[in-house]
């Protein structure tokens, strides 16, 4: 069924996200008290609430996006072309009404599909959730409800690999080793993008690594198709 999709109508996405304060203490005293009660189950004896903190970029109740990358087919003949492209802003709700404009406008049709890995559990619901946080519309894309499970026009590599296999994960970066993908985990990793964007200021190398990550989940589909993987020269940065 794989080898049936048109390479063309599928967007490949990847997120990058932070905490939405840079400290615990920047929190209202309710999400303070909201943050340890959320938290309570993965913390057990072993974090304050204050420590674990630098995980909150993991909830989009408690974190935010910095970077959406994108990825697609121009050519998949002869001359194969894969473009990519970020949306990053400091201020979120702008990324965001970007990000929105590009469904709308180039990915809105019945046959186009959002692919990420792990994107059904984690990077489709946050970008939903954040949208609707920022007082935005959700776009027909992410907006599932009353969808039956073949109606929603989602991709996930993860869930590829399982087979059925429920119980099972498989980070981006096992899984592009296994299948002769070049890691796109070789400066950063995603525990990292926290400090990388609240100490050392530097969304441009966030970008760089959500944009490997992006490039990596086509390359998955590429190898699970069994078609040969992109160049470098087959990709564009735009």
């Amino acid at each position: 069924m794989l080898h049936k999709l048109n390479l063309e109508h599928i967007l490949f996405l990847d997120i990058e996200t932070v905490p939405l304060h840079e400290v615990f203490d920047a929190l209202s005293p309710e999400m303070q008290y909201l943050w340890s009660e959320k938290t309570k189950y993965q913390r057990k004896e072993d974090f304050t609430p204050e420590e674990f903190y630098e995980r909150a970029g993991i909830w989009a109740e408690f974190g935010k996006i910095v970077c959406i990358s994108v990825g697609y087919f121009s050519d998949v003949g002869d001359n194969r072309s894969f473009r990519v492209t970020s949306f990053h802003n400091e201020k979120e709700e702008e990324l965001l009404v970007e990000f929105k404009k590009l469904l709308e406008s180039h990915f809105n049709r019945p046959q186009h599909l959002l692919c990420a890995h792990n994107g059904k559990e984690f990077d489709f619901p946050y970008i939903a959730r954040r949208i609707l946080i920022n007082g935005i519309s959700l776009p027909a894309k992410l907006d599932l409800f009353g969808k039956k499970p073949w109606e929603v026009p989602h991709l996930d590599t993860l869930e590829l690999w399982k087979f059925g296999d429920y119980k099972h994960y498989t980070s981006l970066k096992l899984l592009t080793n296994i299948l002769g993908i070049p890691s796109p985990k070789d400066d950063i990793d995603g525990s990292q993008v926290g400090e990388v964007y609240y100490k050392e200021k530097n969304l441009d190398r966030i970008v760089t690594y959500c944009e490997k990550d992006t490039i990596a989940v086509a390359q998955i589909i590429l190898k699970l198709r069994q078609e040969a993987l992109l160049l470098p020269s087959e990709i564009t940065t735009i």
